[in-house]
């Protein structure tokens, strides 16, 4: 085995989680070796899309030494207006409203484009870490205190930790034989970028209909990001429109909030799924993001999930690195996935329960739906609570998630 094919960690896939683990274990510890694997060569999304980078996980870019550059273009959310409305409703009555604060001056979600943080995080790992792109995995095994990486062209790469951030479909989580539990909603999830008349003001909106959520999220000037739910049906109608058609269309379901919109971006559309692996460990092996679990978008957390699963591995790696334990051992994993595990599991049973609740029109359930939205707007220390948990900033998390250095 040569020398240039033998790492501490090796991570496959060079997405957001991907890149933001090699740049916390090769800034946490000094020497570490970390190869970062993907099938496509790594670059700058060329897409607009932007995503809600919490509260917590902006303390993770901010340990991290990146948020300055992706603050430079990220739209702070100053408040969150949520409204629910029937088929044939005109009129959205506003039930329950969030300010945007976790502390003072400090919003409890930033909108990012992703090519601005992808930028950021390609800029800040530099040349700290080994980047094999484009290659495809083979096959993986674990040999005693190493892990084995076959690549397609036959090049053989090891290390006592493997990680999996090879999104929803991972072959590394197949590959190790873990299993997933979870279902299809039978929605799929719209997404584009659009331009509109009137000035957002850093407010978000989440507009309730039967179909599922239609949430837009504001970006820098006179511009949101769209992320709503429709049947499978009523999706495909919508991708087939031209976008003056479906600006019309766009406008009609947010009620002129935003007065006339303009469609900048490709509207693109995606299944809808409840997905969480069945261990988010193996031997040598680790799981992180959307390999280890799939969220319904209704309240922005999924790529959140993924950046706290980061948050925690590195913890638990590094530790162990600098106590000069075997860090890939099952006991170190096992941290990981015991920490993991019951937030991820709250969040997708959350997520689960809000799609059920409000993704239908039948009247006795919107109405107590309504009735509890009201509550919770008049409940002050509910909806604190309920912003700080979305944030990410509950007491006892990872040390990246409250800005300080593992």
């Amino acid at each position: 085995m040569a020398d240039q094919d033998r790492f501490d960690v090796i991570i496959v896939g060079g997405g957001h989680v991907g890149l933001t683990l090699a740049l916390a274990l090769t800034q946490s510890a000094r020497g570490i070796r970390v190869a970062l694997v993907d099938r496509r060569p790594l670059s700058v999304p060329r897409d607009n899309r932007a995503s809600a980078i919490a509260a917590g996980v902006r303390r993770v870019f901010e340990a991290l030494g990146v948020w300055p550059a992706m603050l430079a273009e990220a739209q702070p959310i100053a408040a969150m207006r949520i409204t629910d409305s029937g088929a044939d409703d005109i009129a959205r009555p506003l039930f329950l409203t969030f300010e945007g604060a976790v502390a003072p001056g400090e919003a409890f979600a930033h909108m990012v484009p992703n090519s601005v943080s992808a930028q950021a995080l390609l800029d800040g790992l530099g040349d700290s870490a080994t980047i094999i792109a484009p290659a495809e995995v083979a096959s993986y095994s674990s040999q005693g205190d190493l892990a084995q990486l076959v690549l397609a062209d036959g090049r053989v790469l090891q290390a006592p930790l493997l990680v999996g951030a090879d999104g929803s479909q991972s072959p590394l989580r197949a590959m190790a034989g873990i299993g997933v539990t979870g279902h299809d909603y039978g929605q799929t999830g719209l997404v584009t970028t659009i331009a509109h008349a009137l000035p957002h003001d850093g407010v978000a909106y989440e507009h309730f209909r039967p179909a599922g959520p239609f949430a837009s999220l504001p970006l820098p000037g006179n511009r949101s990001s769209l992320v709503w739910t429709e049947t499978r049906d009523a999706a495909a109608r919508y991708l087939g429109l031209d976008n003056d058609t479906l600006a019309r269309e766009i406008e009609a379901a947010m009620g002129a909030s935003l007065g006339a919109v303009t469609v900048e971006e490709k509207l693109m559309g995606f299944p809808l799924r409840l997905q969480l692996a069945r261990a988010f460990v193996a031997p040598r092996l680790a799981l992180v993001g959307d390999a280890a679990h799939v969220v319904h978008p209704i309240s922005g957390q999924g790529l959140n999930l993924g950046l706290k699963d980061v948050a925690a591995l590195a913890e638990v790696v590094i530790e162990a690195v600098r106590l000069g334990l075997d860090h890939g051992s099952d006991d170190v994993l096992e941290r990981y996935q015991a920490w993991r595990r019951l937030d991820t599991a709250s969040m997708a049973a959350m997520t689960d329960g809000l799609n059920r609740l409000f993704s239908n029109d039948v009247a006795p359930v919107r109405a107590l739906r309504d009735f509890g939205l009201g509550l919770v707007d008049r409940a002050g220390p509910v909806k604190t609570a309920l912003i700080r948990a979305a944030a990410g900033v509950a007491p006892g998390g990872p040390r990246l998630l409250s800005g300080l250095p593992i």
